[in-house]
């Protein structure tokens, strides 16, 4: 067990995801047929053997806490530490609003001085990685950094106005930083994970607040690499990463995990991604079916033709439907006759029959939660 503990911060960042996001945080949104967002960064936290987590809840987080949990398949339920929902509660201090990851962590403050670890890894939850964290702490104190960031030079996940970018020099020492900018000139991006001092953080996080300030990136880490007042480090992660900031963003992921190559080096032997369990019998395929570059789940009965998709379980394909190029989650159910193209079909929604929706490539129909077309 680690003298590490870990923290998610679910709050921000939902509006470009529109009715994926109405009923949900980001961390809860379903991936690859039966995962979450979250399970990857719970896993990975895990798999170093991390054993206190915390999650920071703001709002639409029933979804994630149903399916987190006690903590069991992660292994985060025993009696000493273990898996922590933090979820928002009103005080004369605390509104139930935050308006940044620095506000989040003060209204959380009663549980980081209760942890008992020296060190804290601390992430957001709006990307699909899979990282040795292990490898990040050695690192860190190795290195004995004040503070270490993690970062990827994929240019992916590089938006303008949105995201944090960093320089790096040749001992891995950060020397500039740019929140938000129109047009990063670094090519390093901030994963939003960082690691140091459990002690160090509560007292940036009480200083901050207490003049007024929100994000931790722009208030806090930006002035302490441009004043050079601490040693901050960079570790560079050179694995598959994907961003969820948008629904074109999440289509491409569900469509890019459909590649072997991409998810063998995701779903990486050596680090396991676990999920919620539920019990299902296997996939029911039909006499006469046709079924191509398609990720099925267990729980699910194809009748009809379906192409480069993603079907999470329970999903029912009726006898003469077509689905290409799409994500159905939970139960959905596409009934015969129908046709569907670059549609992502959120919980329970129905396809009558005959129905027929094409969507273009580049921005998929969107169907919500439980609707009926």
């Amino acid at each position: 067990m680690k003298d590490v503990m870990g923290m998610i911060y679910t709050g921000e960042g939902d509006a470009l995801l529109r009715e994926l996001t109405m009923m949900r945080a980001i961390a809860a949104l379903p991936v690859a047929g039966r995962y979450r967002v979250i399970d990857f960064l719970m896993s990975s936290l895990v798999n170093s053997g991390i054993r206190n987590v915390g999650v920071i809840t703001q709002k639409n987080y029933h979804s994630l806490m149903d399916h987190l949990g006690s903590g069991k398949e992660w292994d985060l339920h025993g009696k000493n530490d273990g898996l922590h929902i933090l979820a928002p509660f009103l005080t004369r201090e605390n509104v139930g609003v935050y308006n940044g990851m620095l506000d989040a962590l003060r209204s959380n403050t009663n549980y980081l001085t209760r942890s008992k670890q020296q060190y804290i890894v601390l992430a957001n939850s709006n990307m699909i990685f899979n990282a040795d964290i292990d490898a990040f702490i050695e690192y860190h104190i190795e290195t004995g950094a004040e503070i270490t960031l993690m970062y990827t030079n994929d240019p992916s996940i590089r938006r303008e106005e949105f995201g944090t970018y960093i320089a790096v020099d040749e001992n891995g020492k950060v020397t500039d930083m740019e929140v938000e900018p129109t047009h990063p000139t670094h090519e390093n991006t901030f994963m939003d994970v960082l690691i140091m001092k459990r002690e160090t953080l509560r007292n940036l996080v009480d200083k901050a607040v207490a003049h007024g300030q929100h994000e931790l990136n722009r208030d806090v880490l930006m002035p302490m690499i441009d004043g050079g007042t601490a040693n901050v480090n960079a570790w560079q992660y050179t694995g598959p990463v994907w961003l969820m900031d948008s629904v074109q963003s999440y289509f491409r992921f569900n469509m890019d995990i459909l590649d072997a190559d991409n998810r063998k080096r995701l779903f990486a032997e050596n680090l396991p991604v676990y999920t919620k369990v539920r019990d299902e019998m296997p996939a029911r395929y039909g006499d006469d079916v046709h079924v191509s570059n398609t990720l099925v789940a267990d729980g699910c009965v194809i009748e009809g033709t379906v192409e480069n998709s993603v079907l999470f379980r329970g999903v029912h394909i009726a006898a003469g439907a077509h689905v290409k190029n799409c994500i159905i989650m939970q139960d959905g159910q596409v009934n015969s006759g129908a046709y569907i193209e670059n549609c992502i079909l959120d919980k329970q929604a129905v396809i009558k029959r005959n129905a027929r929706l094409i969507g273009p490539d580049a921005y998929p129909i969107v169907i919500a939660k439980n609707v009926v077309i």
